[in-house]
């Protein structure tokens, strides 16, 4: 009998924004190491989760969403980043939110190679179809549509059907050695994490329109004495963004504040000091220079 030959490879989540792709990759990987919001553009970075099940290794890569607003350095930036994410991968995981596809899915489907055989549709957000017996032909229609290997219905906020979805991604990883120890569940720092989350917490606490004005840079980042100390700057693109991010009294940003200081406790297994700052920095979305600045890494997405 031969011996078992480990299997590893990269899987690549793509779709619009706001279909629950993080969401997914932090269900699939049982902890959340992608921040995520109900408001689109969540998102900016390329993210990388490790998942190792018996012998095979599962290199997720989180991308940003696609979207038609591309006229801003940013968002040329994260469309960048998503479209590179989809070469060079084992698996390709397109996700939608329940029974919509439109011309833009279509357009973003026609970018994968012909000859790619490893695709999988995945359906998100099925709790909330109310005409289940619409999901049959839907499949069958995309099935027609496209050359997806499988299409697979979930919810990843349910928690519905991820373990079907699992199964179809290991039978399709190539063989080959592990790249990541066994115990190894994301390619990030504490240091991103710790940015993601703070931006988190801002997001959640805003207006429709300020999440895409904010950017978050730490500036320190130390363990003394068992206590974490980070400082970090919130940049805003106008004044008046300055002060709905404050808000009355400084309310707005000490609960920005304390969120952010608990989950992170709850993630570093350490006590918190975190200091915030807020600072405008006109126009910084669309200027490459600045966001060079701030840890957007223009020269990875050609």
């Amino acid at each position: 009998m031969s011996p078992h030959k480990e299997k590893s490879g990269y899987i690549s989540i793509v779709g619009k924004t706001n279909v629950g792709k993080s969401t997914l990759l932090n269900e699939i990987l049982g902890q959340k190491i992608a921040i995520t919001s109900r408001k689109p553009q969540t998102t900016r970075h390329r993210l990388l989760g490790i998942k190792t099940i018996e012998g095979s290794q599962m290199i997720f890569i989180d991308t940003p969403g696609f979207h038609k607003d591309h006229k801003r350095a940013l968002n040329k930036y994260m469309n960048k980043v998503a479209s590179s994410a989809m070469k060079g991968v084992d698996v390709l995981i397109y996700v939608i939110e329940g029974l919509n596809w439109t011309e833009e899915d279509q357009e973003l489907m026609n970018q994968i190679p012909e000859d790619y055989e490893t695709s999988i549709l995945v359906i998100n957000k099925i709790d909330k179809i109310n005409q289940k017996d619409d999901m049959l032909p839907f499949i069958e229609t995309m099935s027609e549509l496209n050359k997806f290997s499988d299409i697979i219905p979930i919810s990843a906020l349910k928690k519905q059907n991820i373990p079907s979805l699992i199964d179809s991604i290991l039978l399709k990883l190539p063989e080959g050695d592990h790249i990541y120890p066994s115990d190894q569940v994301a390619d990030i720092s504490e240091r991103f994490l710790a940015s993601e989350i703070i931006r988190e917490k801002c997001i959640t606490r805003v207006g429709d329109e300020l999440p895409y004005r904010i950017s978050v840079s730490i500036e320190k980042f130390k363990e003394e004495d068992k206590i974490t100390h980070i400082d970090a700057n919130l940049y805003v693109e106008k004044n008046s963004q300055k002060g709905m991010l404050i808000g009355s009294s400084g309310s707005k940003l000490k609960s920005i504040g304390t969120a952010s200081r608990l989950e992170l406790e709850d993630i570093l297994q350490t006590k918190v000091m975190l200091n915030l700052w807020v600072k405008v920095k006109n126009g910084w979305t669309d200027d490459e220079a600045m966001l060079s600045t701030m840890g957007y890494d223009l020269g990875k997405t050609s």
